[in-house]
């Protein structure tokens, strides 16, 4: 019964026990704490001595050097150019006196030379009086011809258009016309197709004379033009010639 309880036991630890871990780690902070105190303090740092730097120094204001180098020295008005001697300096006027120191001299009169001065000017200068026309001269008018109205002397036609462009291929009689009055132009339209043929007319004015105006369109069917390579539109113009007629 013995044996069996000793073999049953559990086996001693092995390591480090408990106080020896607490010893440690006290020491490492205790250590720890010591070096913050021992090296903790901060010393502050000293700036070390510039030599052989660069200085600034600001000059004197009356440097001669320096005045030579000012760009506006021959420029603008300086005080030390060679006009300063002037234009700073001056001139003393002398305001002028209105004290009257010269006695009075009085004008003499000498009543005989009254208007000698206007009576010389008079003698030396003689005026020209402009005439007093109060009523223009009156105006000449030449007499001019009276208005002749020139009557045709015989019945004429005049083409215009594009059929003024195209010759005409033969000479039509223009008659005169028995008629007691004068007689106002027929104006009729042509048509003429590629061969010179008078195809259409159409009156366009009127002569107020229906006579006239037949005549005009049988003498402008008569007219004849030269071939060309298309239709030609044109107004020819009877300008007419009249006859007395006798009354019946």
């Amino acid at each position: 019964m013995s044996a069996i309880s000793a073999e049953s036991a559990p086996p001693p630890r092995r390591g480090w026990p408990r106080q020896k871990w607490f010893f440690l780690v006290a020491l490492a902070l205790a250590a720890h704490v010591a070096l913050i105190f021992t090296f903790g303090a901060r010393h502050p740092v000293l700036a070390r001595a510039v030599t052989h730097a660069p200085r600034l120094q600001l000059a004197v204001s009356g440097d001669d050097l320096i005045a030579l180098t000012d760009p506006t020295l021959f420029i603008l008005p300086h005080a030390n150019d060679f006009s300063a001697a002037i234009w700073q300096k001056s001139p003393g006027i002398a305001p002028p006196s209105f004290l009257w120191t010269e006695s009075p001299q009085w004008l003499t009169n000498q009543p005989e030379q009254f208007g000698t001065n206007f009576r010389e000017f008079m003698e030396t200068n003689h005026f020209t009086e402009p005439p007093l026309t109060f009523k223009p001269e009156p105006e000449f008018t030449t007499v001019t011809d009276p208005f002749i109205v020139e009557l045709p002397t015989a019945t004429t036609l005049q083409i215009t258009g594009d059929l003024a462009l195209r010759q005409a291929a033969n000479q039509i009689p223009l008659p005169s016309l028995p008629c007691n009055d004068v007689l106002s132009p027929s104006r009729v339209q042509a048509l003429v197709d590629a061969n010179g043929t008078v195809i259409s007319v159409v009156l366009l004015e009127s002569s107020s004379f229906p006579e006239a105006d037949q005549r005009a369109l049988l003498l402008a069917r008569q007219l004849r033009f030269k071939p060309a390579n298309r239709m030609s539109l044109g107004e020819i113009t009877f300008r007419w010639h009249t006859v007395p007629q006798a009354n019946p």
